[in-house]
């Protein structure tokens, strides 16, 4: 495998990193699309480095597949503020990231597929939604859900796995931390700048603006390239039952996996699904069945390198 830095064109200019299998020939070549948050083009995050992308790519390198990841918007090499980014600023991104990838000389235009992982699957289907030239979809951790009704099913997740104190706070307080996301949605919807200050906290809310709006079955109804849709049965953050709507809503071919123990960090939790554990999951590398799913199926779907 080598690696070469390769710039997307635009207002800001996406810095990236081009990967290429050992060998000659014009390869198939996969796009990846990271997380949602200022992560880079390896899928990682200040204190938190997930790595889907990075492993991703040499593993697709490994198999004689290309591939390109890069920087979001205020990350890494690539300028401007990810807070002051909408969702359709993202899929824009996207898009000019597949047609710079396909300008490639060593890449085969016809041959090039989508692989998100997280709201890098949600962009993906609202790309290849839009008719964007791609030859398969890869939708690891893929929301079926309206992103108004997925944070309040987050919040109802996530509150029994939060600390012991934290849950005794809670109850103290009389808080119930699904009204208080709610209430909060309120809030963000009432703004109209792209960034606002929510809690304290400074937020990227156009962002959630339009992610609460947005209902990813509009997209995935549009989806006529096969697409490869797997999400693990302890992901907080998605609801594994999404893959039957996944499944029952794409009008082309369909391949669905539920991962036993995966979580959202695409790694394996023994015991019951927590957050907590995300950063011990994390010294380990990305699941190797999640990597062999991905990367069969885009040798299936795209096939080898051609002279």
């Amino acid at each position: 495998m080598r690696e070469r830095d390769l710039a997307v064109p635009g207002d800001p200019e996406l810095a990236g990193t081009f990967a290429l299998p050992g060998g000659g020939g014009r390869s198939p070549a996969v796009l990846l699309a990271s997380g949602s948050g200022p992560l880079d083009r390896d899928s990682n995050v200040r204190r938190m480095r997930f790595a889907v992308s990075r492993e991703l790519a040499h593993a697709l390198a490994a198999c004689g597949l290309a591939s390109y990841r890069y920087d979001k918007r205020g990350v890494g090499a690539t300028p401007g503020d990810w807070r002051a980014a909408g969702l359709t600023d993202n899929v824009d991104d996207l898009g000019r990231a597949l047609d710079t990838l396909r300008a490639q000389p060593e890449v085969d235009p016809e041959r090039v597929l989508l692989a998100g992982h997280s709201e890098g699957a949600v962009l993906a289907a609202a790309l290849a939604a839009r008719g964007a030239p791609v030859a398969g979809v890869v939708l690891l951790s893929m929301s079926a859900t309206p992103g108004r009704e997925l944070l309040r099913w987050q919040a109802r997740q996530i509150g029994p796995t939060l600390p012991a104190p934290v849950r005794l706070l809670l109850r103290l307080t009389r808080t119930d931390l699904e009204r208080k996301v709610a209430a909060n949605h309120v809030r963000i919807e009432a703004t109209t700048t792209d960034v606002a200050r929510i809690g304290g906290a400074r937020i990227n809310a156009r962002w959630h603006r339009e992610f609460l709006a947005h209902d990813p079955r509009t997209d995935l109804a549009r989806l006529t390239a096969p697409v490869l849709a797997l999400t693990g049965t302890k992901d907080l953050q998605v609801p594994v039952a999404d893959l039957g709507t996944v499944e029952a809503v794409v009008p082309g071919p369909v391949e669905v996996h539920a991962v036993p123990d995966l979580t959202h960090t695409l790694r394996r939790q023994l015991g019951p699904a927590s957050l907590r554990a995300y950063r011990a999951e994390l010294r380990d590398p990305v699941d190797a069945e999640v990597l062999d799913t991905v990367v069969g199926w885009c040798r299936r779907v795209a096939g080898g390198p051609r002279l």
